[in-house]
Order: C-alpha cells, then sequence, then structure tokens
C-alpha cells in the first residue's frame, strides 16, 4: 500500500469517511469559500469552484451548504478570512509528507502540526525540503463496475488523460491539472460512475516503512487527517496493508 493514492484505501478499509462526515463537510466548506473568493462564485468559469462543488456532491453535502459556502465566498454573506498554506515535513521512517492548510489563524495551525509531528516522531521541514519528491497531477478515481478495464482506459484517453492505472477496487486516470475537469465531465458523459476528482501531488518514488515506524506514522497522519485546517495530506509511503 502506498501515498500514491492519498491513503484513500486505508479510509475505506476502516469506515472512516463515513464516521468523519462532519470533518469532511467543514473542509468541502473551507475550500469552496476560498475557490468563490479567489475566483467567483460562477462555477463555469472558475475551475477550481467546480471542482469543488463537485467534490461536495459526491459526499452528499445539501445544496443549501454548498450554496452558503459560495456566498461566504463571494462576500453575499459575512463569512471568515480563510488564508492558504502548504507545509512540508518527513515522517517516521524518512517518509515525505506535504499538507495543504486552509486556516483562519495560522500560527494555531502551524502549532497544533508541530505537536503532532514530535508526539509521532516526525518534523517540519523547510519549503521545498519534499517538494521535488512529488508530480502535481489531476487524478480522477472511478468505479471497478463502471466498465472493464479496456473499455475505461479508451474512454480516459479520448477525453485527454495522460497515464492510466488500475489499484485496488478503482481505476485511476491521470490528468494535466489544468485538464482535470473536463476530463471528468467526458467520463461521466460516457455514463462511468466518478468517485472522486482531485489535484494530488503523486510521489515520484516510494519511502518502504515497516516495524514501529509504520504503526507511527499511520497514527501521525491519521492525526493529520483529523485536524480540521488540513484540507489534503500527500506521502510518499509503502506499507504492507497488514501492518496497519
Amino acid at each position: 500500500m502506498s501515498g500514491h493514492s492519498k491513503w484513500s484505501t486505508i479510509k475505506r478499509k476502516k469506515g472512516a469517511l463515513d464516521a468523519k462526515r462532519g470533518r469532511l463537510f467543514t473542509k468541502l466548506i473551507k475550500e469552496i469559500t476560498v475557490a468563490a473568493r479567489l475566483g467567483g462564485g460562477d462555477e463555469g468559469a472558475n475551475p477550481r469552484l467546480r471542482k469543488a462543488i463537485a467534490s461536495a456532491k459526491t459526499a452528499n453535502m445539501p445544496q443549501e451548504n454548498i450554496k452558503r459556502a459560495i456566498q461566504k465566498g463571494t462576500g453575499e454573506l459575512p463569512g471568515v478570512n480563510y488564508e492558504e498554506f502548504t507545509y512540508e515535513a518527513y515522517g517516521p521512517g524518512g517518509v515525505a509528507i506535504m499538507l495543504d492548510v486552509i486556516t483562519d489563524n495560522k500560527n494555531r495551525t502551524v502549532a497544533e502540526i508541530r505537536h503532532l509531528m514530535n508526539k509521532y516522531g516526525g518534523n517540519l521541514g523547510e519549503n521545498g525540503s519534499v517538494a521535488w519528491m512529488f508530480d502535481k497531477k489531476g487524478q480522477i478515481s472511478i468505479a471497478k463496475d463502471s466498465g472493464s478495464e479496456e473499455t475505461v482506459f479508451e474512454a480516459a484517453l479520448e477525453c485527454g488523460a495522460e497515464d492510466f492505472e488500475v489499484e485496488d477496487d478503482v481505476y485511476l486516470v491521470m490528468t494535466n491539472p489544468a485538464d482535470l475537469m473536463e476530463v471528468r465531465d467526458g467520463l461521466e458523459k460516457r455514463g462511468f460512475t466518478i468517485q472522486s476528482a482531485e489535484i494530488e501531488m503523486l510521489p515520484k518514488s516510494l519511502q518502504k516503512v515497516t516495524g514501529k515506524d509504520a504503526s507511527r506514522l499511520m497514527n501521525l497522519i491519521e492525526a493529520l487527517d483529523d485536524n480540521d485546517d488540513i484540507n489534503n495530506i500527500y506521502s510518499n509511503f509503502d506499507i504492507d496493508e497488514d501492518s496497519v
């Protein structure tokens, strides 16, 4: 099991996504609000907002929640002023970790991240210390029952995808980040079940982690994911699924 899939396989296995739906909604609302503030409230002219809304709908967020988040971003409703940051770190076993943060209090968030790193054997790094280990790509997850591997592969290429992989119970379609929503929409129109469409930081190589380091790493990743200010977690870990 690798960080390639942003540890989503582990979350599915443990049923964590449903258990943390409230926290997921909080993170999605922040993303929608920031996207609307930066690019306007028209999702047709704002690809980032369109992606955020699609993610919210996939998570079954009520339409009214989505609307309010957009209005807070555009200033139609009062709201919190969020800022975005990216932090780089090393986890147990020397794995690389990147964190996308949306927060209204940078000092609080940094202190919380540093506390978790110290608690679980990681440490924050300088800007650029691990970013070079990742490639920024669009990644679309398609349910395997949507069609055969060959059918999905051919459709993905026709829609403008760059790469295609089969992982566990999903097909993964990689795109240029700028083409993510166009490829996603094309695949959806062809009748495929889209589970997610996200901008990911995909590791160029993987770091094997075993024993106590593996246990501490997963505790760290889960603790970071529990933080409402951390929107995305990327890592290059390679862990035996039986050890988590």
